[in-house]
């Protein structure tokens, strides 16, 4: 992850992307500056051409990473080029853009930096904006078949929404960014649907979608393809299913990212027409996987690491976790401070977990006690001043039949994994 800023002279060829990652913090006094006008200036200077590839956004509070792993892992079973973009890292910023599942050298990613760094002039960007637009050099170089652009904040005014898609796709609608997007799954739903545009097809994930969403996909004049009306899932004890308007498909294998997103994957795919028998598509479902989204890295006892940071994370998290069969629950938990943190943990409250609660070393990181004190005093809860010091200690209390679960933030997880590699 990202945390360091310092004076490096001016940016040349021979800077490495750490030496642009900790400039690029410098030049904004601000981590998020809501609006367009600044970063479409820049684009309109670089002059990039990506009509030859169909372009996807997609946006959402939870599942834009998984959604995307889905789709990105069909088209290349299907025979495409595909890009990605997705923010934030875990733990290589080169992370932010695959092609074709793989990432990009850190000599291109420099020289991209440097060409919007040559094209903005004296114009302000931010650390996302920046990014953005240095993903975008990259897209254009690779030249895929497929664009998948994860936007970063909201929709309406995210950096990503400069580029014209072809498609538009919306995971889910709650209460995340509160102080950007407001304190209702209404405001929320409004910034999501800035992505759609008149006529493009809009494929939405949220099976219980905002009158907002609903008013505007109608206002837009997209061509909208929704959850539980157009396509549906129904979860099985051992397998699913999966129905659109022209297509059935039984017996799924129960994949490692949450169902609703690959139901949603489902149909974008459907619509792309690729060329896939139904033995290939539950090879995707079977082995579509993102770190630190559901992921297991220990078998003895189990481990889960995600990356859940808000109530909807959460409760979906709570749902996955009934498939596992286990005599103690032991939570590993590290939170920024500027999050509900209260609302996220509460669907883990009742379920006589042992808490491991450890203060996030972040300058928005929540402390300890911080986290500790939302908790009913009936939990069992233990403080820590590392993510690294609660994990150990969960792992050398758990047994065999227990289950380890590590979530609250991006940088929680990088932690994790980071420390294992």
């Amino acid at each position: 992850m990202i945390n360091a800023v310092h004076d490096q002279g001016e940016p040349d060829s021979s800077w490495s992307v750490a030496n642009w990652l900790d400039y690029l913090l410098s030049i904004h006094p601000k981590n998020i500056e809501m609006g367009l006008d600044r970063v479409q200036q820049v684009f309109d200077r670089l002059d990039l051409d990506l009509s030859t590839s169909t372009i996807i956004t997609v946006a959402g509070t939870n599942g834009k990473g998984t959604t995307c792993a889905f789709i990105e892992q069909a088209a290349m079973k299907a025979g495409k080029s595909v890009a990605v973009y997705s923010s934030p890292h875990l733990n290589d910023y080169r992370e932010r853009v695959r092609i074709n599942n793989a990432l990009v050298s850190g000599k291109e990613h420099c020289e991209a930096f440097l060409k919007i760094e040559q094209a903005r002039g004296n114009i302000l960007l931010t650390f996302f904006e920046f990014a953005t637009l240095a993903a975008l050099t990259l897209i254009e170089k690779h030249n895929c078949d497929i664009v998948l652009l994860e936007v970063g904040l909201g929709g309406r005014l995210d950096a990503v929404n400069i580029v014209e898609p072809n498609m538009a796709v919306i995971t889910s609608i709650d209460l995340d960014h509160q102080e950007w997007l407001g304190n209702t799954r209404e405001s929320v739903a409004t910034e999501k649907a800035g992505i759609f545009r008149q006529s493009i097809p809009a494929v939405i994930g949220e099976d219980d979608p905002p009158s907002t969403l609903v008013e505007l996909a109608r206002l837009t004049q997209v061509d909208a393809y929704w959850q539980q009306r157009d396509f549906r899932y129904h979860h099985g004890n051992q397998d699913w299913s999966w129905k659109s308007k022209t297509q059935t498909l039984t017996c799924l294998p129960i994949p490692s990212i949450p169902i609703q997103n690959v139901s949603t994957g489902l149909q974008v795919i459907e619509l792309l027409n690729f060329k896939l028998s139904e033995e290939q598509v539950k090879k995707v479902i079977a082995t579509a996987s993102l770190p630190g989204r559901l992921q297991q890295i220990s078998e003895d006892p189990p481990v889960i690491l995600d990356v859940a940071h808000n109530p909807h994370a959460t409760r979906n998290l709570r749902s996955y976790l009934q498939q596992f069969n286990f005599s103690q629950l032991h939570l590993v938990v590290a939170m920024l401070a500027d999050k509900d943190i209260q609302a996220t943990l509460e669907p883990f409250t009742s379920l006589g977990a042992k808490w491991y609660v450890a203060s996030l070393d972040n300058p928005r990181g929540a402390e300890s006690k911080l986290l500790k004190s939302v908790l009913d005093e009936t939990e069992i809860v233990l403080e820590f001043d590392e993510v690294s010091q609660a994990y150990s200690r969960a792992v050398k209390t758990a047994k065999t039949n227990d289950l380890i679960v590590v979530f609250g933030s991006f940088f929680t997880i990088a932690t994790i994994l980071e420390n294992r590699n």
